[in-house]
């Protein structure tokens, strides 16, 4: 008898679910509580799969052998609690994809700077020849890839929103970067649910695989220490600990495993900020631990490029510098920018804000901060964050004002930052929205 699938959610992850579903034999049905795009729909009648939208028919879902939840929907929700209560197991992608291939699986999470280090990742071990994948939250559907385009390694960048509904999953390396504040209204309110949630990552580990994290983070450090951890424990950091170790030195990345000291030179390395040197760190420890030659991992990385919308120089008009930051959604993510930052700033910022505390930024605000452009509709927090640290804040209600603005007040040799610290849907569809208006902004300049 053929085995029922249920999908909650028609995006990326939902698509890519239900393809694998088919090609595993399943009988897939897909439910929507919002529309479903004419794209995704053809596909699915075209593959014969059964769909519904603007609603769950929960008589449906309630057949089911497996279901596999967006990881936007929480377990809060009142079709996944009824699901659960009637004992059927609630998956993500992740989970549901992992179950179907016998592939090495790389995990990287974090609040900050994980999309990033997947890419950097998964550059370096493309560029030494290996056959990986790139998928998870960077937007490719890692269930879709193992059904139309099977890979032997997968690079996995995983939130911890889609790390809440994995089971049986196997990271052979897993790594934590930094954990801070964030995301704890799906948590209820707790750190602690937020770091046991980032941790999953390492329950299935083995004494054959590895575990990665962030040596300077007094969370982390405390936090392996007390967990049971089965996996070989590599720490990496401008500081270096144990008995295997990845250090930040005057002379690149050191790596010591095994009682094997070894260094990669990083001169050429041309991403800018503390934040993406620990980001190469992480890379470079998973590339060394895959057998890739340190000649290999310093070429590629010297020949990476910044995904878009992560402090992504656009140029320089009348001698000023733009920057696209707008993937900084949050307090952290601005203080990597904005410490990263060489040149006087003009630092554009704003948006909804999800209970910031701007405390960590003021010391960077007043030492390389010159003015303020609020992009928001409410800047109030802003004001009173940083108004005795710059000289003066100015409010605009859109992309082109902002720039307009800061174009006008910018002296030569200033950098203007978009580095918003807030999320976007007050005036933008999106922070990838909110980045590509800025460009265009600066682009009509």
């Amino acid at each position: 008898m053929q085995q029922k699938l249920s999908i909650l959610g028609s995006g990326i992850s939902g698509l890519g679910s239900a393809i694998l579903g088919v090609r595993q034999n399943w009988s897939v049905f897909v439910s929507d509580s919002h529309s479903i795009s004419p794209e995704n729909k053809k596909t699915f009648s075209e593959m014969g799969i059964a769909f519904e939208e603007n609603g769950h028919t929960l008589t449906q879902l309630l057949e089911s052998d497996i279901v596999v939840k967006s990881p936007g929907i929480p377990n809060t929700a009142s079709i996944v609690v009824a699901l659960l209560e009637a004992g059927i197991p609630v998956v993500s992608e992740i989970e549901w994809a992992s179950r179907f291939t016998n592939a090495t699986l790389i995990g990287i999470t974090g609040t900050n700077g994980k999309t990033t280090s997947t890419l950097l990742t998964y550059h370096v071990l493309k560029e030494a020849g290996l056959n990986v994948g790139c998928v998870g939250n960077v937007g490719v559907s890692f269930a879709q890839m193992v059904a139309e385009d099977p890979k032997d390694i997968y690079v996995i960048e995983v939130s911890s929103f889609q790390l809440d509904e994995t089971f049986t999953t196997r990271f052979h390396i897993a790594c934590i970067l930094n954990i801070t504040e964030d995301h704890l209204d799906r948590y209820e309110g707790k750190m602690e649910g937020y770091i046991d949630s980032k941790y999953r990552i390492t329950r299935n580990q083995t004494s054959e695989d590895f575990f990665v994290y962030g040596g300077d983070s007094d969370l982390l450090v405390a936090e392996s220490a007390q967990r049971t951890l089965n996996a070989t424990c590599i720490p990496f950091g401008f500081t270096a600990n144990g008995d295997q170790y990845v250090q930040m030195t005057d002379h690149g990345i050191e790596i010591l495993r095994n009682n094997k000291k070894n260094t990669i030179d990083m001169n050429q390395f041309n991403l800018r900020g503390k934040h993406n040197q620990y980001n190469s760190m992480a890379a470079a420890v998973i590339a060394n631990i895959l057998d890739v030659r340190n000649e290999s991992i310093r070429e590629s990385m010297s020949s990476f490029q910044n995904m878009e919308h992560r402090l992504e120089s656009l140029g320089k008009v009348n001698g000023v510098e733009y920057i696209n930051d707008s993937k900084a959604t949050n307090v952290n993510s601005t203080w990597y920018a904005l410490e990263s930052m060489d040149k006087p700033l003009i630092w554009i910022a704003g948006g909804v804000d999800k209970g910031n505390d701007y405390a960590d930024l003021k010391p960077l605000v007043k030492d390389k901060v010159k003015l303020i452009i609020c992009m928001g509709l409410d800047n109030i927090k802003i004001h009173r964050a940083f108004q005795g640290d710059v000289d003066m804040i100015i409010n605009t209600s859109s992309a082109k004002e902002a720039v307009h603005v800061a174009s006008r007040m910018a002296a030569l040799g200033d950098a203007v930052l978009l580095s918003p610290a807030c999320a976007s849907f007050d005036l933008f569809d999106s922070y990838e929205d909110r980045g590509r208006k800025f460009k265009n902004a600066v682009r009509s300049l």
